[in-house]
């Protein structure tokens, strides 16, 4: 996930110093606003040299421990879906859409550096951006089940990216203006971001719903698979209101959001209940479905067989 100096990437590297860190985020610093920027994508040319001048100091009152596993839930959610949406080259319906979703993936996917470097940064381990997606188990990732489920046809792909990005742009939004100054700039970024993303997805539901009665047959069975899984995106988890986030504020306006597109869309809101939880316990507990092994087995492979290997 990281990269040499001379623009090559990095398998992984237990020797990358808290410096050398620091520099996934000098991205934020010099992204450029506007959808044309550079900061608009995942890595711009600012990937090399990315956020000096954000303070990295832990706000006061808020435990190292607990910024970190919200980093690292976030962090999850961000690197897993776009492992999903990665999946998509070769196999969409259209060239223009395998290149859009492989964009989107990648926007996601600097996300996800940023996150977990600060979580490795916040819990004071030193761990970084390599360390956490390449070297933990399926239990220790704290990802949402939305994310991890097979893509499934396009239609089913696009209600799941429809319903994450209406829920994560509205928890930036909201994060924007969180204590710790780090998460605070991703959020900022990543708003406009997500709001492309949903952008996207909105015109997919549309076109599909309003298509033909084939393919708004299929883009409400997409909605109807993926709805169950949308609860735990506002369950709120302790380590969540510790950092001073309660998601559940979010479900009312979410579902507002997501229910006027599907209406215009001429399709109807599921009424299905949400998936059930393993004696409570869920994604953020490390509970997951049976299709995440396979996904990280695909996403850590090389790793895992050469480590510290670079290109």
């Amino acid at each position: 996930m990281s990269r040499t100096s001379d623009g090559g990437a990095t398998v992984h590297d237990h020797t990358t110093s808290t410096t050398e860190d620091d520099h996934v985020y000098l991205s934020l610093a010099g992204a450029t606003p506007g959808p044309e920027g550079e900061g608009r994508w995942a890595y711009g040319t600012g990937f090399a040299d990315p956020l000096l001048g954000v303070d990295t100091a832990l706000p006061a009152g808020l435990a190292g421990a607990d910024l970190a596993a919200y980093c690292q839930m976030l962090g999850d959610d961000a690197l897993v879906l776009a492992q999903r949406l990665i999946e998509w080259c070769t196999r969409a319906p259209e060239l223009e859409e395998e290149v859009a979703l492989a964009n989107l993936g990648l926007d996601l996917l600097g996300q996800a550096r940023l996150l977990l470097t600060r979580a490795g940064q916040a819990d004071g381990s030193g761990r970084t951006e390599d360390d956490l997606a390449y070297w933990r188990e399926e239990y220790e990732f704290r990802n949402v089940r939305l994310v991890e489920t097979p893509n499934g046809d396009f239609a089913y792909s696009i209600a799941r990216l429809l319903l994450f990005s209406t829920a994560r742009g509205a928890l930036y939004e909201a994060l924007a203006a969180h204590p710790d100054p780090v998460l605070a700039a991703v959020a900022a970024r990543g708003v406009k971001e997500l709001a492309y993303h949903r952008e996207y997805a909105s015109a997919w539901t549309l076109r599909l719903g309003d298509g033909t009665s084939y393919s708004a047959e299929r883009m409400q069975a997409g909605l109807d698979a993926v709805w169950p899984l949308l609860e735990e995106l506002f369950t709120a988890h302790p380590v969540e209101l510790r950092v001073g986030v309660d998601p559940a504020e979010l479900r009312e306006p979410v579902l507002r959001e997501l229910a006027a597109v599907i209406a215009e869309a001429g399709l109807t809101v599921p009424d299905v209940p949400p998936l059930a939880t393993v004696l409570g316990r869920a994604g953020r507990d490390g509970v997951h479905t049976e299709a995440l092994g396979p996904l990280l087995a695909e996403l850590q492979v090389v790793a895992r067989a050469h480590p510290g290997a670079t290109w």
